[in-house]
């Protein structure tokens, strides 16, 4: 057992956490350091943490300015390299008493949306001269890397200006075509909100803002993408459907019409994510909703008088513009012997309907729940 007075080995803990292509590593008291594997929690033949451990660990890794944000806030969120090992995005909190922490881990390299699996539609959404992209999905299901993904994109592909507000900054980006200046909340500006009333004087073709938290930011975000701006940004929401409510319901009521209208006009395509294990469970792949904002979409998110029937359309948009559904990414992983039955009607969004198109599978008529699919390969998320 480790001595009160033993320092915690953070390195080597973080080093098995790259080691075993882990995402996280979770430290609390009473407990040995734990890495998130796959989706699953896995504990360090290690002792129990003791509080003074991870005291000292705060000491080790957080700034003046970090510690005095973590004493008047009890949190805070900040990303930190460890050389030789990675870059980590880091969450820090008290809980009894007790500090813990999170830490994701950051590739240096962002993966390409081919090395990804991402959907082919993905690039050409990427490239659009303007509007408004949201990559949504629960925590861990991969939208960080995702949207990096389509910024690099880009910044291979475009001569253009690039201006990303993040908190922390998570992947780093090198100028390639584009341009990029990344701004951290805190070091780099003040606040999400500070930084996007200047963000427009400052020359953007394209805005990465890294994650919707409130109305001013949402408002911000439409009106720059309705302006002639290309922004990005994440929302913690399981679906096109869930987004667009979402979004609606920052607002009060009495403005709810007007968000419609510019939300109509502003959006141009929900992409939402969900991991799933591969059935050598090696490692993970996307199953992958991607809604378009089509002439038919733009009708049924402006008109209050009839209720949101996104997935249909999203059927119906499959061959003419790429849309696709949850259960249609899944399907086609299921065909390809990649993901198994169960984890598949596991993640499906109509587990019953799943079944049954499973049980048909070879006598099928319906080809828009296939058909344009096949561009998804094999490689992990």
């Amino acid at each position: 057992m480790a001595d009160v007075n033993t320092p915690f080995d953070f390195k080597h803990a973080i080093t098995e956490l790259v080691k075993r292509e882990g995402s996280d590593l979770h430290v609390k008291v009473g407990r040995p350091p734990m890495l998130r594997i796959r989706g699953e929690l896995v504990e360090l033949p290690t002792a129990p943490l003791k509080p003074d451990q991870l005291k000292g660990l705060a000491e080790q890794i957080m700034t003046p300015r970090q510690v005095k944000e973590f004493a008047e806030m009890k949190e805070s969120d900040f990303a930190i390299g460890v050389p030789g090992v990675g870059r980590f995005r880091t969450n820090v909190f008290q809980q009894r008493g007790t500090l813990s922490f999170v830490f994701r881990a950051i590739p240096y390299n962002v993966k390409s949306m081919e090395e990804l699996n991402l959907p082919k539609v993905l690039r050409k959404i990427a490239l659009e001269p303007r509007g408004l992209v949201l990559v949504t999905g629960i925590t861990g299901s991969g939208k960080s890397t995702a949207l990096a993904s389509m910024i690099d994109h880009i910044n291979r592909t475009k001569a253009c200006n690039v201006i990303s507000i993040e908190d922390p900054i998570e992947f780093l980006h090198k100028d390639a075509k584009a341009t990029i200046s990344q701004r951290e909340v805190g070091s780099d500006t003040l606040s999400f909100e500070s930084a996007l009333r200047h963000v427009l004087r400052q020359d953007p073709d394209v805005i990465m803002i890294g994650e919707v938290r409130d109305k001013i930011t949402l408002d911000t975000a439409m009106k720059a993408a309705d302006t002639g701006h290309l922004v990005f940004s994440t929302l913690h929401t399981t679906d096109a459907t869930q987004t667009i409510n979402r979004i609606i319901s920052f607002f009060p009521p009495h403005e709810h019409d007007a968000v419609r209208n510019l939300l109509s006009t502003c959006l141009n395509a929900v992409i939402s994510l969900r991991l799933v294990p591969t059935k050598d469970g090696r490692t993970r792949v996307p199953a992958c909703e991607v809604l378009i904002n089509t002439a038919a979409v733009k009708e049924n998110i402006r008109d209050s008088e009839k209720a949101l029937n996104i997935p249909s359309l999203i059927k119906e948009g499959t061959v003419q513009y790429g849309m696709q559904a949850f259960d249609q990414s899944l399907m086609d992983w299921y065909k390809k012997d990649v993901v198994s039955y169960e984890d598949a009607v596991f993640y499906s969004t109509n587990p019953s309907e799943f079944a049954l198109r499973v049980s048909g599978i070879e006598g099928t008529s319906d080809r828009t729940f296939s058909e344009g699919l096949s561009d998804q390969g094999g490689i992990s998320c």
